[in-house]
């Protein structure tokens, strides 16, 4: 219950702050639509506070977002005074389209709540998440002049001109989504780690308004059709795939961009002179506030379909001088938006810059024309299988373009409209998916971004083919609805599988790494080497936000603003299968996974895992982790020490049948163990650690074998090893 309390909560929150603003800022003519506008105003406002605060020298949300509360409180006072009594029923005209949101964000949140008891955050594969948390912890405890632990580790958070970690949310990374999960989290008590995951689907929710008035107002659907394809936009795969890979940015840079297109169309309809541009100020001001700062590199193609329609119909009509002013009305606003996030502007070249160094993202499957509608294999957009595929594209190429060509036939106006917002971001979508088969980068990564974010207009153009549902001939009326239908049906059944995934996910902020961030109470950890979970960054990601206030060191490159340098730290981060323990309190276990080792004690070593070893797994809502071996598993051993070291263990372990677990140390063997299904701790033989590495094999008395339903050779099943070590008395 707790999760469906604060998503709502927050939503609610959101709304209250953007209200007076939207009533103050809809253009005249759509005064009484004003509640469409309510979250992206209420976005944008609430991400200027933390702005101007930021920039104000104030020592986090924690200081001032109680106080913060009077201005939109202000701001609704002042709206509600000029709309007067009207307000209820211009909220109550979409009663509609709340509901669908309400279930939404309902469906959004379950299986969150499934994965885990307590509210926290989990991917399906995406490590963003972790970087939004570091983001809001910056803002919420620390002031633009604190360069106490980890933010002013210069070598460690340089990324070109920026030096700090503050400044670098501040000029490069997504400042928007941290400074939401920032502000939100403060006024509902909840830390990061608790409200980010929430935050992705509170995003989603909340840009259904802006793809219900996309469709109703720009391409002229009627309020059942707008709804639908809000719907369809809210269930989709793209946009679900962007909740459970917490792609925050992405989600609230989509509405803005819509905003900014809405805003373009109907000025160029409007005669684009200066009291119709002043008119759309404000809104497209919002729209460019979202986008600086959420996703500010996409700035640079933010008008891509607005600039298509209107520059079209200037060539075609010959109406230079009004295309003139259209670009002065539309650009504008987004220089005093350029102003007031002057840093973010500035951060543009470097932003660039980082693409064309870094090979950013993962390969994500390019979606053909049925995958626009969402309908996919998997929950990594993996497309369905052939020939049902290719049917399918046919036939969703077919409608559109039957209902494209009958609308341009009578002359409707939209037809050129949906070629506007589809055609461009098509061509740019294509041209990324080619240069990633290419040139064998992420740039699939990038293509998905692109037509991501512009979703909420393409997705309203490609389902033109609602239009002919006005047909005459009760076939094409079937074909309409029987398009409808599948639509609809292949988005159930997508949404199920991501459910599943997303109740048991990959990646959690599970009870045992929040603990982790007792280590910032130690006074004896002054600085840290942060060898967790190599070559997976969850771990290390989490863990550098919950210790923020530690100096800490990476051995390779993390993520931006996490340099690998060399491992000056006084202690080192541990977590995972193996423990370390330390004599004479050079140890300290945090819990049964992570715990801290000081690298100045005459005991200190490294242990890790070798070769032969298959990928961890976990029980659901539990702290329960293993992993299997393959035929043989290794420990790799390094005793930096001039000395030897006496080393003692345990293994907690398992197998699929009783059979003896063998330890080899350089090449001969030094004990053994027997092994059931029944799980159980055997200790390790007693070895002599020398300088330099030592190798551990753990084999077994006979061959490893395929489980049922299990295509790997598994041997033992390793709950856990435990390492001990004091200098050894007796040297040889």
């Amino acid at each position: 219950m707790l999760y469906y309390l604060v998503a709502f909560g927050v939503l609610a929150h959101v709304l209250f702050w953007g209200a007076g603003l939207a009533l103050l800022t809809m253009p005249r003519p759509w005064r009484a639509y004003w509640p469409i506008l309510a979250a992206p105003a209420g976005f944008a406002l609430q991400s200027l506070v933390v702005w101007m605060a930021a920039y104000g020298g104030l020592p986090g949300t924690q200081a001032y977002a109680w106080a913060s509360e009077l201005l939109p409180a202000a701001l609704l006072a002042a709206g509600l005074a000029r709309r007067g009594r009207s307000v209820r029923g211009d909220v109550g005209r979409f009663a509609g389209l709340w509901l669908v949101g309400a279930a939404l964000l309902a469906i959004l949140v379950r299986p969150l709540a499934t994965a885990a008891k307590g509210l926290t955050t989990a991917s399906l594969g995406s490590c963003d998440a972790a970087d939004y948390a570091a983001g809001a912890r910056v803002f919420m405890e620390f002031s633009h002049h604190d360069r106490s632990g980890f933010l002013g580790l210069t070598e460690v958070v340089r990324v070109l001109s920026v030096d700090n970690f503050y400044d670098f949310w501040l000029r490069l990374n997504h400042f928007t989504p941290s400074a939401l999960i920032a502000l939100n989290g403060t006024i509902f008590n909840c830390a990061p780690h608790e409200l980010t995951g929430l935050m992705a689907a509170i995003a989603l929710t909340a840009s259904l308004p802006v793809v219900f008035w996309t469709a109703r107002s720009r391409l002229g659907y009627g309020p059942g059709a707008s709804l639908a394809i809000a719907a369809a936009y809210g269930f989709s795969p793209v946009t679900w795939y962007a909740v459970y890979q917490v792609s925050i940015g992405q989600l609230i840079a989509a509405p803005g961009i819509a905003l900014v297109t809405w805003a373009g169309v109907k000025l160029w309809r409007a005669g684009a002179g200066p009291a119709r541009a002043r008119n759309f100020f404000a809104l497209l001001a919002i729209g460019y506030a979202l986008i600086l700062g959420s996703y500010n590199f996409i700035v640079v193609v933010c008008l891509v379909p607005a600039a298509a329609y209107a520059a079209g119909l200037a060539v075609w009509q010959a109406q230079g001088r009004r295309l003139a002013r259209w670009l002065a009305g539309m650009l504008l606003p987004l220089g005093l938006a350029g102003l007031v996030f002057w840093s973010r502007v500035a951060g543009l070249g470097e932003r660039f810059h980082q693409f064309a160094v870094f090979d950013f993202g993962w390969r994500i499957p390019a979606l053909s024309p049925e995958g626009w509608f969402g309908l996919v294999r998997a929950p990594g957009l993996e497309p369905l299988g052939e020939p049902g595929r290719l049917i399918l594209a046919l036939l969703a190429v077919g409608l559109l373009g039957a209902a494209l060509w009958s609308g341009a036939r009578r002359g409707r106006r939209a037809v050129y409209l949906a070629f506007c917002l589809i055609g461009p971001i098509l061509a740019g979508y294509a041209f990324l998916l080619w240069r990633g088969v290419r040139y064998e980068t992420n740039a699939s990564y990038d293509a998905y971004k692109l037509f991501a974010v512009f979703y909420p207009g393409l997705l309203g153009a490609a389902c033109y083919w609602v239009t002919l549902a006005a047909s005459q001939r009760r076939w094409v009326r079937g074909a309409v609805w029987s398009a409808a239908l599948g639509v609809a049906l292949g988005e159930w059944r997508a949404d199920r599988l991501f459910g599943r995934a997303m109740s048991t996910p990959n990646l959690i902020v599970d009870r045992d790494l929040i603990e982790v961030g007792r280590i910032e109470r130690m006074p004896q950890v002054a600085s840290l080497n942060m060898h967790l979970g190599y070559p997976l960054m969850w771990e290390r990601l989490w863990a550098n936000e919950l210790l923020l206030r530690k100096p800490q060191y990476f051995l390779t490159h993390t993520y931006e603003g996490r340099l690998n340098t060399p491992l000056r730290g006084q202690w080192d981060l541990d977590g995972g299968l193996i423990a370390v323990r330390l004599p004479g309190g050079d140890s300290v276990a945090v819990n049964g996974r992570y715990s801290v080792e000081r690298v100045a004690s005459p005991a200190y070593f490294r242990a890790e895992l070798g070769q032969g070893w298959y990928a961890e797994e976990r029980l659901p809502r539990s702290a329960t982790r293993w992993q299997w071996t393959a035929d043989r598993a290794t420990l790799v051993l390094r005793n930096p020490q001039p000395h030897p070291l006496r080393l003692l263990g345990q293994i907690d372990v398992s197998s699929r049948d009783v059979r003896t677990l063998e330890f080899w140390a350089q090449g001969r063997l030094v004990g053994s163990a027997p092994v059931s299904p029944t799980r159980a701790v055997q200790a390790l033989p007693e070895l002599v650690l020398p300088p330099g590495e030592t190798r551990i094999e753990l084999r077994s008395d006979s061959p490893a074998a395929p489980a049922p339903g299990d295509s790997r050779t598994l041997g033992f099943c390793v709950f856990g090893i435990q390492l001990y070590a004091e200098p050894d008395p007796n040297p040889s």
